[in-house]
C-alpha cells in the first residue's frame, strides 16, 4: 500500500469532540501521502470484563509495523491503558502526535486550556457578578481536566471567592456525568449554586436537560457553560456557553507533523491552536433572534436527515439482530453477516476471527478442523481467520490472517489516504477477533453503532455456545457409546448400532451371527507385568478387532476382558475366515515384539435365524459357551503337549 502507515488510538467515536478531529484527519490523510488505522474501543460501561474485551484492540497493533502515529490518550478512561500504549510506541521508536494531552516526547497539538478557562470565570464574575460556583470536572487523572479545573480555583481565588469541594464534581466528559452532578448538588445542603461551569460541553448539554426536567431555568434560575464548542448553536432551547476550538484543524495538524518528521522538515515539538470563548444564551448573555429564525430551518433539516438515517438502520439492525440469533450453524451465520455487508455497501470489510473461537472442547472444530489447545482466550491469536473479506463490492476468498499484518493484503490498491477503523469483537474478557471498516454507510460516528458492536459480539456468543453445546453432546453421547478405555463400542453403543440390523434380520427371517471373544491367561498378565500392562492387553485385541472386522461386523466391549463381534447374512464359511483373521492379526501383534506378553484369546460363535421376541444378548449365551468349549480345549492341548 502506498504511503505511511499511521495507527490511531481513540476511545468512543460518538462523541462531537472525537468526530470533529476524525474528520480532520479523514480530509487530510490523502494529502499527506498518509493511511490510518484506526483502533477504537467502547468502554463506557462499569463492567470490567466488557472493558478488558474493549481495551484489548489497543494489543493488536504491533507499532514496530507503524511508521508513526497519532494519540487520543485523553478520551481513555484508563491510565494504565495509555501508560502501556504510550510504553510500547516509544520502544518501537516510531514518530507520534498526542493530540491535547502534552506528552513530552511526543509531537503535540493542543490548546491553552487555562488561558480559555480563565477567560470564561473571569467572564461570569466580572460581567455577570456570579459568586457562588458549582463545577463539574473530567477525570481527575486527565490533563485537561486538571488543567481547567486549576485555572477555575485560581480565578476564584484571585478573586475571594470561596467554594467547596461540595461543588466540584468529578465526572469522566461523559453526559450521565451531568446529570449526576445536578442531582448531587441538589442533595447539598445549600442547595444549587447560582452558575455551573462544565469541563465540556457533553456535561453540561446534560446538566441543562436535568434541571429543565426539574422545572430549573437556564440562565433565569441558574447559569451553566461549557468547554469545546462541539454542540451546534440550535441543537438545545438555550445556545450554550463554551470555548470554540478547531478540533477539525487539531486533526489536520497532527497529519501534517508526521508528514513533516518523515520528510525530515524542521518543526516545532508542540503546536498551540487560538481558541476563543463564545458567551451566549446559558451564561446570561443575549442571543440573535434573527440568527436563530434562520438557524432553526438548517437544524431541522439536518436532524430530519440524522432521524432518518437512524431510522433505516435502526431497522435494518433490528433484523439482523434476530437474523443473527436464529442461526443454528457457523456457515449461516456468515450467510446472514454476508447479506448485511452488501446491504451497507463498504468500499472494504473484513471480519476477522480467532483460530481458538470454538476452543471450549477438545474436538474438530466446524470452522478449521483439527482440535484446539484452549490457551488464552483473552488475547487475539497469531493467526485469524476471514470467513468475510469484501472488497470493492466483491467477496474475495481469505483463509487467514496473520495478527501483524491485521487487514489481508488484497487490500493493497495503491491508493493513499484511507482511514480504516478497527473494532473490536469480543463477550466480556473473551476475544473473538475484530472487524475492519473502511468507507461504509455504517453510521461509525452514532451511538448506535456501538449498539451494532455489541449486537455482533452478542450473536458470536450465541452461535460460539450453540456450536460448543452441540459439540459437547454429541462428546457425551460418544461417551455414553463408547467405551473410554479401548475406544470401541461399550455395551450402550453396541445396542444402538445393531437395532436396526437385528431387528430386519427378525422381521425378514435373515441370519445373524454372533461372536464372543476372551483375552487368555489376562489375570496372569496382571499379576506378572502390572495391571497397565494388563491394560494394554486389553486395548490390543480392541485394535485385533478395529483391524479386523472391515465388512460392516459391529463389535464392543462386552466387560472385562470379553468381545462381541456381530454380523449380518454371515454364513459358516464366513464366521470361519473372521476367525482366522483375529487369529492372524493377533500373531502379528506378538511377532511385532511390543508387548512383554504373549496376546493370546479365544472365541466362539453361533450362526441362526433370529425370533420375534428374542433379544440379541440371548445369542451371547450361546456363543460364550461356544468359546468356553474352545478355551477348554486350549488349555487341554498345551497340558497335553507339556
Amino acid at each position: 500500500m502506498n504511503g505511511y502507515k499511521v495507527a490511531l488510538i481513540i476511545e468512543e467515536m460518538d462523541q462531537s469532540y472525537q468526530t470533529a478531529i476524525l474528520n480532520g484527519i479523514a480530509s487530510s490523510a490523502a494529502e499527506f501521502s498518509l493511511n490510518i488505522s484506526v483502533f477504537v474501543s467502547f468502554s463506557g460501561t462499569i463492567n470490567s470484563d466488557h472493558e478488558k474485551g474493549e481495551f484489548n484492540i489497543f494489543n493488536l497493533p504491533d507499532f514496530r509495523d507503524f511508521d508513526g502515529a497519532i494519540l487520543l490518550t485523553n478520551t481513555l478512561d484508563q491510565q494504565s491503558v495509555v501508560n502501556e500504549i504510550l510504553g510500547r510506541i516509544k520502544d518501537a521508536g516510531i514518530p507520534a502526535v498526542s493530540i491535547d494531552n502534552d506528552i513530552p516526547y511526543l509531537y503535540h497539538v493542543g490548546i491553552d486550556n487555562k488561558s480559555a478557562m480563565r477567560h470564561i470565570t473571569e467572564h461570569l464574575i466580572n460581567v455577570h457578578g456570579y459568586r457562588r460556583f458549582g463545577y463539574i470536572s473530567g477525570p481527575e487523572s486527565n490533563p485537561e481536566s486538571a488543567d481547567r479545573l486549576a485555572s477555575f480555583l485560581e480565578v476564584l481565588k484571585e478573586h475571594d471567592i470561596p467554594i467547596s469541594d461540595d461543588y466540584i464534581f468529578y465526572g469522566n466528559f461523559r453526559a450521565p456525568s451531568g446529570r449526576a452532578a445536578v442531582e448531587h448538588f441538589l442533595s447539598l445542603e445549600y442547595g444549587l449554586p447560582e452558575v455551573i461551569i462544565s469541563a465540556n460541553d457533553v456535561m453540561a448539554v446534560s446538566a441543562i436537560n436535568c434541571l429543565t426536567e426539574k422545572y430549573i431555568s437556564v440562565p433565569e434560575d441558574i447559569a451553566v457553560t461549557g468547554f469545546d464548542n462541539t454542540y451546534s448553536t440550535h441543537n438545545y432551547q438555550v445556545e450554550l456557553t463554551s470555548v470554540d476550538r478547531p478540533l477539525a484543524l487539531s486533526g489536520r495538524i497532527a497529519c501534517k507533523m508526521l508528514a513533516n518528521h518523515f520528510n525530515k522538515v524542521d518543526q516545532d515539538r508542540s503546536v498551540i491552536l487560538n481558541m476563543s470563548p463564545r458567551f451566549t444564551e446559558s451564561c446570561g448573555c443575549s442571543h440573535n433572534t434573527q440568527r436563530d429564525l434562520l438557524g432553526f430551518k438548517e437544524l431541522n433539516y439536518r436532524n430530519y436527515l440524522r432521524f432518518e438515517k437512524s431510522q433505516n438502520f435502526m431497522s435494518q439492525l433490528n433484523k439482523l439482530s434476530v437474523d443473527l440469533l436464529s442461526t443454528d450453524s457457523f456457515e449461516q451465520y456468515i450467510e446472514i453477516l454476508k447479506e448485511f455487508t452488501k446491504s451497507i455497501d463498504p468500499e472494504e470489510y473484513y471480519f476477522c476471527l480467532c483460530d481458538n473461537l470454538l476452543s471450549d472442547v477438545n474436538i474438530e472444530s466446524p470452522i478449521s478442523g483439527g482440535t484446539y489447545d484452549i490457551g488464552d482466550t483473552s488475547q487475539y491469536t497469531d493467526e485469524l481467520i476471514v470467513p468475510i473479506a469484501y472488497v470493492r463490492g466483491e467477496f474475495i476468498e481469505v483463509d487467514t490472517v496473520k495478527r501483524r499484518d491485521i487487514i489481508p493484503s488484497v487490500s493493497d490498491n495503491g491508493k493513499s489516504g484511507k482511514l480504516f477503523y478497527h473494532i473490536p469483537l469480543h463477550f466480556g474478557k473473551r476475544c473473538f477477533g475484530y472487524m475492519v471498516v473502511y468507507n461504509s454507510s455504517l453510521p461509525l460516528h452514532n451511538s448506535m453503532f456501538e449498539t451494532f458492536c455489541i449486537t455482533l459480539s452478542n450473536s458470536i456468543e450465541n452461535i460460539r455456545k450453540l456450536i460448543t453445546l452441540e459439540s459437547a453432546l454429541a462428546h457425551l453421547g460418544k461417551l455414553y457409546a463408547h467405551d473410554t478405555f479401548s475406544g470401541i463400542y461399550n455395551r450402550n453403543g453396541f445396542v444402538q448400532a445393531t437395532d436396526s440390523v437385528y431387528r430386519d434380520c427378525v422381521h425378514n427371517h435373515r441370519d445373524v451371527m454372533l461372536m464372543f471373544i476372551d483375552l487368555d491367561g489376562l489375570k496372569k498378565i496382571n499379576d506378572t507385568y502390572g495391571h497397565n500392562i494388563g491394560d494394554n492387553a486389553i486395548c490390543s485385541i480392541a485394535k485385533v478387532l478395529v483391524k479386523s472386522c472391515v465388512n460392516g461386523e459391529i463389535y464392543c466391549r462386552f466387560g472385562g476382558d470379553e468381545f462381541i463381534v456381530f454380523a449380518a447374512d454371515y454364513t459358516e464359511s464366513d464366521a470361519k475366515r473372521l476367525t482366522e483373521t483375529i487369529e492372524k492379526n493377533i500373531a502379528m501383534v506378538n511377532e511385532s515384539g511390543a508387548n512383554p506378553f504373549t496376546l493370546s484369546a479365544s472365541t466362539g460363535y453361533v450362526i441362526a435365524k433370529p425370533q420375534e421376541g428374542e433379544d440379541i444378548f440371548n445369542f451371547v449365551t450361546d456363543a460364550d459357551n461356544v468359546m468356553y468349549i474352545q478355551k477348554r480345549k486350549k488349555k487341554l492341548s498345551k497340558y497335553l503337549k507339556g
